[in-house]
């Protein structure tokens, strides 16, 4: 569920307003409470393309998976190509049950196995909210997934492996501002879809939750309380920032968590936002990593890495590692740069990177890309120099590693 553009959202919000208050101010408080939640459950992500013409929530996202390709679909209220002809309880079951109308299997790309803790009350309120928006007739195949994975009755078998139904519980031993931020990352927020390990079969690894996972060829890092390669040295202030701005004195957000915060966190509201916080601090998982002895510095990797980081990085990133807070990310004791996978380390130094630009931090630095002037192990070699500097301890990166991922970027 991704959402609009700052400007497309306020376009909504009028529309939504005018059609509300004309119902009542019940109806409109309700309508704009599900505005807000489908803001905060990230609703556009898979239902509104990024093409310039893309209608809002009419579907044709492309979701690859290691299947093959399912495709958002359209979820306004048109009646032969969207949900127009949906009930709120075949709206409740999709979210509850991921069982859609008409008992179609929906697969866990649509994540129900995280949105099922959402309440009914508020799944109401989206619901009344998409029921306001324009009704556009746009025909979206779904699943284009091959055989046989592309047989949905397939999806008991997976809803038995990696299903467990029901409404978020409060925690009686922890305070109301926790309970909501396990809510928002447990549920709506559905952090875990992208930042949990998955199994064989494409399910969430549960024992591992928020440990990080490869998605996509990014990583979305491992967000427990670990302080090597999590966010056990982040204070509720950095998180906060982070989430509002896209950026604090450890990261800058790029790839697809720069398009959550834009189109997403930093539209919450500032006690949701320090009830996230709250909860990543004290969520109780950890995911036990621990910082190795990094490699040492007359290693060939490591005297040739620190060469190209001289010419290529140190301007920027500057000669120890600390970067330029807000313009170019820190590397020196970094989380993200510890994390298993180095997926997305090797991406931005190939393909370039633009962080997200926020109402708050409207200056989007660029990480240009260096597909043309570096050979595979002149980016493994300054990867790896990185990986084992300035605090930072990690395994080596393979020049067959940055092989494979520019072949797999070309494509």
């Amino acid at each position: 569920m991704k959402t609009l553009t700052s400007f497309s959202l306020g376009l909504v919000a009028l529309t939504v307003s005018g059609m509300a208050q004309a119902a009542g101010d019940g109806a409109f408080e309700q309508v704009e409470r599900g505005r807000y939640l489908a803001t905060v459950g990230d609703c556009a992500a898979c239902h509104t393309a990024s093409t310039p013409d893309a209608k809002p929530f009419a579907g044709g996202v492309p979701i690859e998976t290691p299947f093959g390709r399912l495709v958002g679909a359209n979820i306004t209220p048109d009646a032969e190509t969207g949900i127009g002809r949906w009930t709120f309880d075949d709206f409740q079951r999709a979210m509850s049950e991921g069982i859609g109308h008409g008992g179609k299997r929906l697969y866990g790309a649509m994540p129900f196995t995280a949105y099922t803790k959402v309440t009914r009350e508020d799944n109401a309120a989206i619901w009344a909210y998409l029921q306001t928006l324009q009704p556009v007739h746009s025909e979206v195949e779904s699943n284009q997934l091959p055989f046989p994975f592309n047989i949905r009755t397939s999806l008991m078998g997976w809803n038995w492996l990696n299903f467990s139904q029901g409404e978020y519980k409060p925690k009686m031993d922890k305070s109301a501002e926790w309970n909501r931020g396990a809510y928002i990352v447990e549920g709506l927020g559905h952090c875990g879809t992208c930042h949990t390990p998955k199994n064989i079969t494409g399910g969430d690894k549960e024992s591992e939750f928020l440990q990080g996972a490869v998605i996509e060829n990014w990583v979305a890092p491992d967000i427990t309380t670990n302080k090597h390669t999590g966010v056990g040295n982040w204070t509720e202030q950095d998180l906060t920032q982070y989430l509002k701005t896209g950026a604090n004195r450890f990261d800058i957000a790029s790839g697809p968590m720069a398009v959550e915060v834009e189109h997403s966190s930093q539209h919450w509201t500032d006690a949701d936002l320090k009830a996230v916080a709250v909860y990543l601090k004290d969520s109780g998982h950890d995911s036990g990593a621990n910082a190795t002895e990094p490699l040492r510095a007359e290693d060939k990797a490591m005297i040739a890495g620190r060469h190209i980081y001289a010419d290529r990085c140190s301007a920027c990133h500057t000669p120890d590692g600390k970067g330029q807070e807000g313009m170019f990310p820190r590397l020196a004791d970094s989380a993200l740069i510890n994390q298993d996978h180095a997926t997305s380390l090797i991406r931005v130094v190939l393909a370039g990177s633009r962080p997200v630009a926020t109402n708050a931090l409207p200056t989007a630095p660029a990480m240009p890309s260096f597909d043309a002037n570096m050979s595979d192990e002149d980016v493994a070699n300054v990867l790896t120099y990185i990986r084992n500097s300035w605090g930072n301890s990690a395994t080596a990166v393979a020049a067959s590693d940055v092989k494979d991922l520019r072949a797999e970027l070309k494509k």
